[in-house]
């Protein structure tokens, strides 16, 4: 619940912090406006962390260049021609923009930069209520002229001006409720949400780069499932990810199955829990939440209903793999994103073999070579991947995972599983087997390597008596 009273006093308190006290002292002097503007005073507010600091003015890029180049150790003017210069002040890196007054042209997404003349014109014109606030310095006055504080009391997401306009002016917007949704735990508002379902075709004009930005940064925050559930009840996602609602699959009446969909949400809800128990430090996984989220896209198309009431998904992780690794692409995300997550997805029925029954050290260690380096992320989706309510079934998958990450332990203690390599290198079998570089060498790598699967460690001599006999059978 939102406390005013604390609230203000964040708001004091960020008013009071050296770069932002220093930034307010010099604009002053110079007879210019400055506040602090969006998500830092959304989030004092809230009494959430702050991090980067957004600042606006009346000044012109050129005049703030020249207030903030004697107080910086830093500045640059990248973002000059939207009115934007950075600078680094007391330590923190600070953005500070003139305001603005932009208008769209409706097809290209890309504003015509108009400088504008006020605050609350410059405010009025940002995607959410609650991102239209604005802490005047160092007067430390609240400026909120479309009901931000109302909309953070009531944990509401809502569009300053007519939704109709402000995602017809910028589609993205329609994404960035989602991620916010999320990332805030507000609910968007009945208009807005009805706005985004009639207007979602119209995120067509925005390039693939920015909807994976947006995906990813929804993907990052703590509850992703809150918007994605936005998305896919509005139908946005249809435009960019449109495997993730196909999951809905229908029910027969005579085939009743899982719902895929909900399934999918659950699991990615569990790998995040996963994710922050085992690793509490690091940064949320992208990587891993995207193949949480798409592991199982292939069921839809390997659905097949069978007589007696049954239904199949049978190859389903090979397809959902190649319909993975299509789609990111399409979305532009980067090469090692793409391997690791499509890897993930072939990979993650493999353990449910080792399930049924007790695996050999040899299948132990050919689960480690072709988890490679994603292992640690395999541990988690598959154990993730358990949705059932039969206790006891959870209770044995549990318990088979355990044995299974004792027994990878035990065997990397051993064996050095991390380095999974034959005991005699390319080099070695070239001078044992006096042969030149090419096709048979790695032929005989191959070999050596299953042994050194099937066997573990057996030692170089050894290995060097195989490798002669495998080769004298080769006639």
């Amino acid at each position: 619940m939102l406390n005013m009273a604390e609230g203000v006093e964040r708001l004091g308190a960020l008013a009071e912090s050296p770069v932002v006290a220093t930034l307010a002292r010099a604009f002053a002097d110079a007879g210019r406006e400055l506040a602090i503007v969006g998500g830092p005073v959304r989030d004092a507010l809230l009494g959430r962390e702050v991090n980067d600091l957004d600042f606006t003015t009346d000044a012109k890029p050129d005049d703030i260049l020249a207030i903030v180049a004697p107080i910086s150790s830093a500045h640059w003017d990248v973002g000059r021609d939207f009115g934007t210069i950075g600078a680094r002040i007391s330590g923190e890196q600070v953005e500070i923009t003139t305001y603005r007054a932009d208008s769209y042209d409706g097809v290209t997404r890309k504003p015509t930069v108009e400088f504008g003349d006020t605050l609350d014109g410059d405010l009025v014109r940002r995607d959410f209520t609650v991102n239209s606030m604005a802490l005047r310095i160092p007067s430390c006055v609240l400026v909120d002229p479309t009901g931000g504080v109302e909309d953070l009391l009531a944990h509401r997401l809502r569009t300053p001006i007519e939704p109709r306009i402000s995602f017809g002016d910028d589609p993205l917007r329609m994404l960035r409720a989602a991620r916010f949704s999320s990332q805030l735990g507000f609910d968007v508002d009945a208009g807005t949400e009805a706005a985004i379902a009639e207007l979602r075709e119209t995120l067509s004009i925005v390039s693939p780069e920015r909807i994976q930005s947006e995906l990813v940064r929804l993907l990052q925050t703590d509850d992703p499932g809150r918007g994605i559930r936005l998305l896919v009840e509005t139908g946005l996602i249809d435009v960019f990810l449109p495997e993730v609602p196909a999951l809905r699959l229908e029910v027969d009446e005579h085939h009743h199955h899982k719902d895929v969909y909900e399934h999918s949400l659950t699991v990615l809800r569990q790998a995040i829990a996963l994710e922050k128990e085992r690793n509490p430090d690091a940064a949320p996984d992208v990587q891993l939440r995207l193949a949480a989220l798409l592991h199982d896209i292939g069921k839809p198309s390997t659905r097949r209903l069978e007589p007696g009431g049954g239904v199949t998904f049978h190859h389903h992780d090979v397809r959902g793999a190649r319909m993975a690794k299509k789609r990111l692409q399409a979305l532009r995300f980067d090469s090692d994103t793409i391997n690791v997550v499509s890897r993930l997805i072939e990979l993650h029925l493999r353990f449910f073999g080792y399930a049924e029954g007790a695996w050999t050290d040899s299948a132990v260690r050919r689960y480690v070579r072709d988890a490679g380096a994603e292992l640690e992320r395999l541990h988690i989706l598959t154990r993730a991947d358990v949705t059932t309510r039969n206790k006891r079934k959870a209770m044995r998958l549990a318990s088979a995972y355990d044995d299974i990450e004792r027994r990878i332990a035990e065997l990397a203690a051993q064996e050095e599983l991390d380095a999974m390599r034959p005991e005699l290198d390319g080099n070695q079998i070239q001078r044992i087997l006096g042969i030149a570089p090419g096709r048979e060498v790695g032929e005989a790598y191959r070999f050596l390597l299953d042994v050194r699967l099937d066997e573990g460690l057996i030692g170089p001599e050894e290995a060097e008596r195989r490798l002669t006999a495998w080769w004298a059978t080769r006639g």
